[in-house]
């Protein structure tokens, strides 16, 4: 006999490649449903997903909790981020999740949350921002679809001012890194110098990005698709590279990195160097210098290092063109 499910949500989508998808979901921003219409695990994650609304407390604050982990926004989220929002949102619970919707219109409520931001800040300044960011960004996500009755997190100003946008790697500090580093960990340098990107996309980068001229990735962080012409002394490393593995960036026995063993290899190598107050993010900033003086505008150095008008603008003037203007002389073309 086939049992009629009250209430299913079915959303078509289109994925990359043009095909299309279609997602179930128990309610209009429930959790998504596994398995095939009609199959057991169909039913079965039904049945879970309605038995925890009758759970979560009517009218209070967790309810938009768990509508916005089960919404499609949160799952395009990156994994890692759906991660970090998942273990605020549990820690946000705690503290807030009994709080009737109702009292999100009252001005007070604003204190209350900018209170316990403070409390956060006085461990992490970092980590309040972040903790608060997550608040406001969920509760901005139900109210504009007319879950809650106001947002009292909006526009809350920042506690933490990261100043690393002015750290970055001199000649000098180049120079004694690549004088003691293997040849794999010289690679990696020039690759973060001449394209700019996350530690996290480089050791995952695959030779199929790399044609010859050009590199193409999808940012992970920002979902972003680029093109990053690459330089003469990068292809010059590329083009004597062995290819041991899929990717491109390999450890000293050939096999592809993980996140934590590149990290801590990273780190070793820098202190054998003497390269101290430095990381591997601060190369981010240091390849602004590099593409600049290669020719690249501010807003193609944006599109590429993904970031904003604004940060290379202040780059570029505060800092980093202090470089020899003569590094970049010609090295925006392919040609070695």
């Amino acid at each position: 006999m086939r049992v009629r499910l009250k209430g299913i949500n079915r959303v078509r989508k289109k994925l990359a490649d043009g095909s299309f998808v279609t997602y179930y979901y128990a309610w209009k921003g429930g959790p998504r449903l596994q398995g095939a219409p009609g199959s057991p695990e169909f039913h079965a994650s039904y049945n879970a997903a309605v038995g925890a609304k009758r759970l979560t407390p009517a009218g209070a604050l967790q309810s938009v909790f768990d509508a916005f982990e089960a919404s499609s926004d949160f799952a395009t989220l990156a994994p890692r981020t759906r991660t970090d929002y998942r273990k605020h949102l549990k820690h946000i619970a705690v503290e807030f999740g009994d709080l009737p919707l109702k009292l999100l219109e009252d001005r007070r409520t604003r204190g209350e949350f900018l209170a316990w931001r403070d409390r956060l800040a006085a461990r992490s300044r970092r980590q309040g921002d972040y903790a608060f960011s997550v608040l406001a960004r969920t509760i901005s996500w139900a109210l504009n679809r007319g879950l809650v009755p106001a947002n009292p997190c909006e526009k809350p100003g920042r506690l933490y001012r990261s100043g690393r946008r002015e750290t970055v790697w001199t000649d000098a500090d180049e120079a004694a890194f690549e004088a003691i580093a293997p040849e794999h960990m010289r690679l990696a340098l020039q690759l973060a110098l001449w394209t700019g990107q996350r530690q996290g996309d480089l050791i995952k980068l695959p030779w199929s990005a790399y044609d010859g001229t050009h590199i193409r990735l999808r940012q992970g962080k920002t979902g972003v698709r680029i093109v990053i012409r690459v330089a003469a002394p990068l292809k010059e490393a590329l083009d004597r590279t062995p290819k041991r593995a899929v990717t491109i960036l390999t450890n000293n026995a050939g096999g592809s990195w993980t996140g934590n063993t590149f990290g801590c290899a990273w780190r070793r190598t820098c202190r054998l160097a003497s390269v101290a107050g430095l990381t591997f993010h601060d190369l981010r900033g240091t390849a602004v210098t590099r593409l600049a003086l290669a020719g690249a505008t501010e807003a193609e150095i944006a599109a590429i290092t993904g970031h904003s008008l604004a940060d290379v603008g202040a780059i570029l003037d505060t800092h980093y063109l202090k470089r020899d203007a003569g590094l970049g002389s010609g090295l925006i073309s392919s040609e070695p």
